[in-house]
């Protein structure tokens, strides 16, 4: 373990300073575009642009990493995020936020796919549960660091969002200075939606549930807070313990799912959210601590639906290895189904913010019940047409938060045949 971590150690220390400043930078925009006076629905386009240039940069990354480098591409990202992020505090105009959360989100998936493509050629067949779950665990600890450097100044100032220039900046720090040998080209995913639909109804409509959910989530949650009357420490601790508690919930709730009927327990936990925004919907508003209760439900039931999700159409991948017209491939199964989530989560903040324009701050989880509701509804109609995978033909559950797909390709599930050359031949950090 101790060769391990000196292996990808510079590695780690990046992508933590990159995911405080990632966690730190999404909540700031929501509530400083609350504070500048935005409407509900100049809110959403600003939240959900950063979501489309997240899927272009995932499609564009290896491309531009072919031409010029892994290091000169994150430097140049780095940069132009790092500009874009102290601009916003220079000129606070919703038409101008838009087009810089969309480079932001373009420049943020290219610098995940670079760093975790790095992590991916130092891990090995032997050590990459291992390496998955230091990066999961590196990954949760930075994002909720990053909600709590909301408390260090005044949102409605220049202070956080030089903090956040500051982090991304650092970040390339480790990276170009790591004497690490430069990995093979990041992975480049074609969705084919047909394809998805035909391996797995389920999985596709759970993961554009789940963007249109934790889309909305990400980006409003923040303004719910501030407009239920809470201050920003309310609101950094508001998204904290749903983030640790959907990280806290993943072991069980995998483990569960892997003795059983898969589907039972994504429905399960599709209902649960359901419930859980209902409560927030009706009883959010009546104390703090009901609605961080209501925070915890959510994080538990609702943060696991994408890995479920992941993992179920895996299960049927596997299932179907031998019809040719199906995608059967993990890192492609994964990687379209990463992307049809990044769809989900550009409708999210756009409907969302809607809903509370008519009806009030509430409505953010009358929303999400509505979405979490339909997932619950049509994952019970799909039991009733398609068989179970038995227990012990399905794929073990792994964490996976939605990334990159790049992530994927050091999931301990990826089969050895897809693991670079590296991965197959280095076997010198192997337990």
């Amino acid at each position: 373990m101790q060769r391990l971590f000196l292996s990808i150690g510079s590695l780690l220390v990046s992508a933590a300073i990159l995911l405080a400043g990632g966690g730190l930078h999404g909540t700031l925009i929501s509530v400083r575009a609350n504070i500048e006076g935005f409407s509900l629905a100049a809110i959403g386009v600003v939240m959900a642009s950063y979501y489309a240039g997240f899927v272009v940069g995932c499609l564009k990354t290896p491309t531009l990493v072919a031409r010029v480098g892994h290091i000169r591409v994150f430097t140049a990202l780095a940069a132009i995020t790092a500009a874009c992020s102290l601009i916003f505090a220079i000129e606070p105009y919703s038409w101008l936020w838009i087009a810089l959360r969309c480079v932001v989100g373009y420049c943020f998936a290219g610098l995940y796919m670079i760093v975790e493509s790095w992590i991916n050629e130092r891990s090995t067949n032997a050590n990459r549960g291992q390496v998955l779950a230091i990066y999961r665990a590196v990954d949760l600890a930075a994002m909720t660091v990053g909600q709590y450097l909301l408390l260090l100044a005044d949102p409605g100032g220049f202070v956080l969002f030089s903090m956040v220039a500051i982090l991304i900046a650092l970040s390339i720090v480790p990276m170009a200075l790591t004497r690490i040998e430069s990995p093979a080209l990041p992975a480049q995913v074609k969705l084919d939606p047909k394809k998805l639909w035909q391996l797995s109804p389920l999985a596709v409509a759970g993961c554009v549930a789940v963007g249109m959910s934790n889309g909305a989530f990400y980006a409003i949650a923040p303004v719910y807070v501030e407009r239920m009357g809470y201050g920003t420490p309310t609101v950094a601790l508001f998204m904290s313990v749903a983030i640790l508690a959907g990280g806290a919930a993943q072991w069980p709730i995998g483990y569960l799912s892997d003795i059983s009927d898969r589907r039972r327990i994504l429905v399960l936990m599709a209902l649960g959210a359901t419930l859980c925004g209902l409560a927030l919907t009706l009883f959010g508003g009546v104390s703090r601590i009901a609605m961080l209760a209501g925070a915890a439900g959510y994080g538990v039931f609702a943060m696991v639906l994408f890995g479920l999700s992941a993992a179920h159409a895996n299960d049927h991948a596997n299932d179907d290895a031998d019809d040719a017209d199906t995608p059967n491939d993990f890192v492609a199964t994964s990687g379209g189904l990463l992307l049809v989530y990044g769809l989900g989560s550009i409708a999210g903040p756009l409907v969302a913010p809607l809903a509370m324009q008519s009806f009030g701050p509430a409505a953010l989880w009358g929303y999400t019940t509505a979405v979490h509701g339909a997932l619950f509804l049509f994952g019970v109609y799909r039991m009733t047409a398609r068989r179970a995978v038995p227990a012990g033909q399905q794929e073990d559950y792994v964490y996976a938060r939605p990334s990159t797909p790049t992530a994927f390709e050091f999931d301990p599930r990826s089969p050895e045949d897809e693991a670079s050359p590296a991965q197959r031949e280095d076997t010198s950090f192997s337990r």
